[in-house]
């Protein structure tokens, strides 16, 4: 009986989470109540108590659910072991390029997050998780470049922490005007080619499969 409570509990707490998702997408969080999530969920605004504080624990929960892109940040690329640090970037880049292509709850989080939350007295948690994993993805980026660039005895134009601040914007700058409008241009391919020319600029030379840094500039540029 107890486990079976407890599963039910928990049945009880993914959907309310999965309907905050839809309503959060759909209305912004801002205009949606706890009431509202209750009602989608088929549940009472006492459950929602019950599992989550207010509004805010309820938003980080759902962000909880799912890895965003950026969010893991390129840890192994930071250590000191790794063959390529750069590889390492751009792989995990590409791969979270394509879980937003191809996930369609990474997307809708990943939505929500960026296009449908106001940082209001209320919602002061959500703020500090956002800047706490954009702080974390940018020290990882500069850990990375840094170890790229003294192994391939570069030095680079610009401080290390600017150049990852720089490839930070590049990346999250990519998802949010893709998801404004996905059939622009294909977020994948876009985000590779922009990532090897960002990287040219700083000093490494990343020829595309097949073909050399300079003619991805003349195509980039045609």
């Amino acid at each position: 009986m107890a486990r079976r409570t407890k599963e039910e509990a928990l049945a009880t707490r993914n959907r309310l989470l999965d309907a905050a998702e839809l309503l959060f997408q759909a209305q912004g969080v801002s205009q949606t109540t706890l009431q509202q999530i209750a009602q989608q969920a088929g549940a009472t605004r006492g459950a929602i108590y019950w599992h989550f504080k207010d509004k805010a624990d309820l938003f980080n929960a759902m962000m909880e659910r799912v890895i965003l892109p950026l969010e893991a940040g390129p840890k192994a690329a930071s250590a000191i072991g790794t063959d390529d640090p750069l590889d390492e970037i751009e792989e995990g880049m590409v791969h979270a390029l394509t879980l937003m292509t191809t996930d369609p709850q990474v997307r809708r989080v990943f939505d929500v997050a960026t296009h449908k939350v106001e940082y209001t007295h209320d919602m002061a948690s959500v703020q500090q998780r956002h800047l706490a994993a954009r702080n974390a993805c940018v020290v990882d980026f500069e850990k990375a470049l840094r170890l790229a660039a003294r192994r391939g005895h570069i030095k680079l134009p610009v401080p290390g922490y600017v150049a990852a601040q720089g490839l930070h914007a590049l990346i999250s700058g990519l998802i949010q005007n893709w998801l404004l409008d996905p059939e622009a241009f294909e977020l994948v391919a876009t985000g590779r080619r922009t990532f090897r020319v960002y990287l040219a600029g700083l000093g490494f030379v990343r020829p595309a499969p097949g073909a050399p840094v300079e003619n991805e500039h003349e195509t980039l540029s045609a």
